[in-house]
């Protein structure tokens, strides 16, 4: 019981430390406590990748802007990096929904998660981040969509994308948004003068 006390109040230290980095990251990048779409890419983007990382942030811009007034606030980044941190499998799943949801029509089409897979693939490799996958990211899009599109409708919807995952553990690594990328890429950086974790 002691351990699970000092292991609990570890991650307790770790949590606040973590969360004041972001919190000087953001303030550093946005003295104003807002950023608009344009800045975050700009951050966001690695220039090696391009127009795959411009689009990909852009999805993340969308999925943080939970008021959509086209701004995003320290409150809002910081209760989705919470959430991506502390939230349970679910909620988290229930997030990487929206990214993959371009059009946010409730539905993933396959060209939709295709242009994700491209991006994070892309931003993956020019950044060191991942070990190279033996699939490509058409061959990883058509798996994952053999797998979860139950009624063969070619759409995924909300409860299709989360319960599928959730029973297949290559699935969920793939779709489920990580951010210990983050802490990587921000520790891969740090001396950058691109990137938001610079």
């Amino acid at each position: 019981m002691g351990q699970a006390a000092s292991t609990s109040h570890w991650r307790e230290d770790y949590y606040i430390t973590e969360l004041y980095e972001w919190f000087r990251m953001f303030i550093n990048k946005c003295p104003s406590g807002l950023i608009t779409l344009h800045e975050f890419q700009r951050h966001f983007c690695n220039v090696t990748v391009g127009k795959e990382s411009a689009e990909y942030a852009e999805q993340i811009f969308r999925a943080l802007d939970k008021n959509e007034d086209g701004l995003v606030d320290f409150r809002e980044y910081v209760m989705a990096i919470n959430m991506l941190v502390e939230g349970s499998a679910v909620e988290r799943l229930r997030w990487s929904f929206k990214l993959f949801d371009k059009d946010g029509d409730g539905a993933i089409i396959r060209e939709e998660m295709l242009g994700i897979m491209q991006a994070v693939f892309k931003m993956n490799e020019a950044a060191g981040l991942t070990e190279p996958n033996p699939l490509t990211a058409e061959e990883c899009t058509d798996k994952i969509f053999f797998r979860l599109d139950k009624d063969n409708n070619a759409v995924i919807t909300v409860d299709e994308f989360i319960e599928g995952a959730l029973d297949d553990d290559w699935i969920r690594k793939m779709l489920e948004c990580d951010p210990c990328t983050a802490r990587v890429e921000r520790t891969l950086k740090r001396d950058s003068t691109v990137g938001l974790h610079d």
